[in-house]
Parts: structure tokens; sequence; C-alpha cells
């Protein structure tokens, strides 16, 4: 008996959000399905294997029997998501899609439009748990390994409202067997990774179709060159391959690893060994805050926090100041990447972040 109300569950063609309509249904939802495109393809190839993806979510709903919709959201996309990225990247930062795609797409153009079409709630497979009392809270999955609130960090109170997360107290081993069970063909496809636009192609190929870029040269923190860089927008803080850096009079063996980027004088810096000091930082600026409740917490805060998806969460003293934050860590951090996400967790909850400056 359908009698919870009306759910649209965002289907992907991944395993994920297959069980988490399976278990919907089953839990006495009435439930439908939608297939967002996000990207406009290229002619030539669908490097984001749309049309696959399509088929998969088609075959899950038939297994279900339950309608499938399709939307096309590329527009909102290009506009709110794709334009922040290209502008991050010629700013010399690293941005974070994936964040800004849940909150403009998945949690703010797919749930506007449910909501318009008589749903309740919308649900996706994401790894991640909701708790609603006076207002609602957002915590880890129980599958620690797959936990998806970095991800989420930008969510707000009327999205949680009417957000549905089946796979929270899930192990990614539980979801896949409870698809074999069902006979969803796609059980054992592999996780997409990466970002979807890109697809299969080298990320500096990619970047340069949108991008113009602007080589230079790549010195050592005390000035000398020891190479040229095809344009700082490529680079990313940390990163050891790719560099091009040959044997370096004067130095060792060790690896090349980017330390800076020098915006002013288009140098990218570079230094040897993984564990280099000038890798390492125990403080950060962050901007754009996002608070999960609507509110920030108390101006000084103890709590733990991760600058990148799967980080182990690392304990800091945060300092807030209107729309900003300083962030202390008890141990020093390594390749803190500006662009990229600070996502603050007490406990099992979520608190919000922001944009690491």
């Amino acid at each position: 008996m359908n009698n919870k109300g009306k759910v649209i569950v965002g289907l992907s063609g991944g395993v994920d959000s297959a069980v988490a309509a399976l278990l919907l249904k089953n839990q006495g939802w009435n439930v439908e399905a939608l297939f967002m495109k996000n990207w406009e393809e290229d002619d030539t190839a669908e490097y984001c294997s749309a049309a696959a993806d399509l088929a998969d979510a088609r075959s899950v709903a038939d297994k279900l029997d339950i309608p499938l919709h399709t939307m096309n959201f590329s527009a909102e996309y290009w506009d709110q998501v794709f334009q922040y990225f290209l502008q991050e990247y010629q700013a010399g930062r690293t941005p974070n899609p994936d964040v800004l795609c849940n909150r403009e797409i998945k949690f703010k153009a797919f749930l506007d439009h449910a909501l318009a079409v008589g749903a309740d709630h919308i649900a996706t497979g994401h790894y991640a748990r909701i708790s609603c009392d006076a207002s609602c809270h957002l915590l880890k999955a129980a599958d620690e390994n797959k936990d998806q609130t970095y991800f989420l960090y930008m969510l707000g109170q009327h999205a949680l409202q009417h957000s549905l997360f089946p796979l929270g107290g899930l192990t990614k081993p539980e979801v896949r067997e409870i698809a074999r069970q069902a006979g969803f063909q796609n059980y054992q496809k592999k996780d997409s990774t990466g970002i979807c636009f890109i697809g299969k192609r080298r990320f500096k190929d990619f970047l340069a179709t949108y991008l113009p870029a602007n080589p230079g040269e790549i010195r050592t923190p005390e000035g000398q060159v020891v190479g040229r860089h095809e344009g700082l927008m490529y680079y990313t803080l940390g990163q050891r391959q790719g560099l091009g850096i040959g044997g370096v009079a004067g130095t060792d063996e060790a690896p090349w690893f980017v330390a800076a980027k020098d915006l002013q004088r288009n140098v990218l810096v570079v230094v040897q060994g993984h564990d280099h000091p000038l890798l390492f930082s125990r403080t950060l600026e962050a901007e754009q805050l996002h608070w999960i409740t609507g509110k920030p917490p108390a101006r000084q805060l103890s709590c733990q926090a991760r600058c990148r998806h799967r980080q182990a969460l690392q304990d800091c003293e945060v300092h807030l100041d209107n729309d900003e934050m300083q962030v202390t860590f008890a141990s020093p951090q390594r390749a803190i990447t500006p662009g990229q996400s600070i996502v603050l967790y007490q406990d099992q909850e979520c608190l919000g972040g922001g944009v690491i400056r």
C-alpha cells in the first residue's frame, strides 16, 4: 500500500540510486524516477556515457515497474556550475564542481521540479543521513568509507526537509548484494569517478578548449628555473605527476611536487620530497560559508574538519568573523588547496563549511 507519499528518485544508472528506489518502494512510498541530463555532449563522442547510463536507469525502472522521466538541466548546469568552475581555474584555484552540482542541480533544480509536479520528497543514492527535530541535521553515513557529506555541506533546511537518503545506514557491499538479489543488471557497475563532463579525456585537453593556456617557468622557492609549465590552471597543490622536470644540476633524485602558484609572475613553485615543509600548513582561511541549520555556530569552535573527500577527520579550532573563518589544525595539513572546500563536523553531524581561500 503506497501511503507514505510521493517521492521522485534521481536515477543515474548506477547501483546506488537503483537500490535507493527499491528500498523506498518496499517501504511503501509511491516511487517515480527521474534521469537527469546535466551536460550536452559534443557530436564526436559521448564522454559522459549518458546513453549507457540512461539504458541502465530504464532497466531498473522497468524491473521496479515505476515511471522514469527524463529532464535536461544542461542550461542550469552551465550557468550555475560550469561557469564558476572555469572562473576558479582561471583564478588559479581548484574548484569542486560536485559540491555546486548538489546545491544547484540535484537539490535545487531537480527538487523544484519534483515539488512542482506534486512530489513530497526527492531521493538520491548518496551515502549520508538526515535527522530532523526543530531543524534538520546532516549526519555522516554508517559506511565511513563511502560517506558523502563532504559533497552535501552546502544543502540547507528546505533541501533536507524534502530529501531522503535511503542508503545512509548501509555499506557499499550490502547495497551491491541487495541489487544482485533484486536482479539489477548493474549490481557490479563501477562507481563513477572524476567529473562527468570531462569523462575519459585528459583534463588538460578539456580545459584547453575553454581557457587559453599561459605557459611559464617552473622555479624552486630559491628562484632556480627547473622547467616550463603549460599554464598554472593545469596544476594543483601537492601534485607530482606531469611536471616534466628532468635531472636538475645540484639536486638529488627526490620527486618534485607543486608547492605554490605565483599568479603575478606566472610561476609554478616546486619543491622536492613528499614531506617538504612548504607543502604543509596548520592554518587556512575560508569564505562563502554555509551552515546547514541556517545559522553559524559559536564564534569560537572546537571541532573536526576535512579539506578533501575521504580525508580522515582532523581536530581543529575555528574562529568565525562574519562570512569568513580561520581554521587552525592540531597537526599540520598537507597541500591545503584554494578553491576546495573545508567541511566541519561535530561527532556524527556535518555542520557546514566554506571554500578555502
